[in-house]
């Protein structure tokens, strides 16, 4: 097993801004606690692999600085060359974690779940997709054939349900609030809404009857799983109510469910808002610090 870490390109925002950067300096040190021995530095993601799943002209764009206020406001973070350089260092995290994962059976991403970004342009906090990015490089150089991403994100992974749409080996499943963000969704292979309030018992219910359903039909070489923390009752942009306790038997279900499939599982952290900020680097660190229990 082995964990990406990319806080050490930082993000700057102007102050106020309401995306939580804060979270990730503070996810490496709760994890070098346990894990300090198979934390590694990330690759950053090339323009080569960028281009797998994103066209040129908006990669372009990003080199230039070129991207319109508009364009700007649709992703939520101001345009610099920061940016880019840690949108790089994301999306090379998680492909690392695919490649951990399919040598020693886990791979983990202290960042990623970038799964609003579309292949032309950004959205919702997310630059490039690294979900889309990572399975595309994969599929090109053989590594995998099949492939399934298990996003469990309180917010639809839309940009990546479109972009891989049209590729019936890579099977997108997503789990989250009915009534959130993006509020026009994308069709995935698999989707189930939540209604606002959703508790633990409810949720897990959904996903354990689905799991298995899902394994068997996905027939999947690697699996991605986004195990976002925002399905978290006392996250700001969550709207469901589910606990530590619920969000760590979550991520049980999920990683026990692909070690009995023998499924190497990539993971990456997806969103997390909470108030304090320190409730939501607790669970992505439980998260972490399960898989560790279980395949370091």
């Amino acid at each position: 097993m082995k964990i990406y870490r990319s806080d050490q390109y930082p993000l700057p925002l102007p102050p106020g801004h309401r995306f939580p950067a804060e979270k990730y300096p503070m996810l490496y040190r709760a994890v070098a606690q346990f894990a300090a021995d198979l934390i590694q530095d990330t690759p950053l993601a090339s323009d080569a692999e960028l281009l797998a799943a994103h066209t040129p002209e908006y990669l372009a764009k990003l080199h230039n600085g070129a991207l319109s206020a508009a364009e700007q406001r649709v992703i939520g973070l101001p345009w610099s060359a920061e940016l880019l350089l840690r949108s790089r260092a994301s999306t090379g995290a998680t492909l690392a974690a695919c490649r951990a994962a399919l040598a020693e059976g886990c791979g983990v991403s202290l960042a990623g779940g970038t799964h609003h970004a579309f292949a032309d342009h950004g959205s919702g906090f997310c630059v490039f997709n690294d979900s889309a990015v990572a399975l595309r490089v994969l599929q090109a150089e053989g590594a995998v054939q099949r492939a399934l991403v298990i996003d469990l994100d309180v917010h639809q992974g839309n940009g990546t349900a479109q972009m891989l749409a049209d590729t019936p080996s890579l099977f997108t499943f997503s789990m989250h609030g009915a009534n959130n963000f993006p509020f026009a969704k994308q069709q995935s292979d698999w989707d189930i809404e939540l209604a606002d309030g959703c508790d633990d018992a409810r949720y897990l219910a959904e996903l354990a009857g689905a799991l298995p359903v899902l394994l068997a039909q996905a027939q999947a070489d690697l699996v991605i799983y986004l195990a976002g923390a925002d399905a978290y009752a006392g996250d700001r942009l969550g709207k469901l109510a589910l606990t530590p306790a619920g969000l760590r038997a979550r991520d049980m279900l999920v990683l026990d469910a692909c070690r009995r499939f023998a499924l190497p599982v990539a993971i990456t952290m997806g969103g997390g808002y909470a108030q304090p900020i320190s409730d939501t680097v607790a669970i992505q660190a439980t998260t972490v610090q399960l898989a560790w229990v279980r395949f370091a």
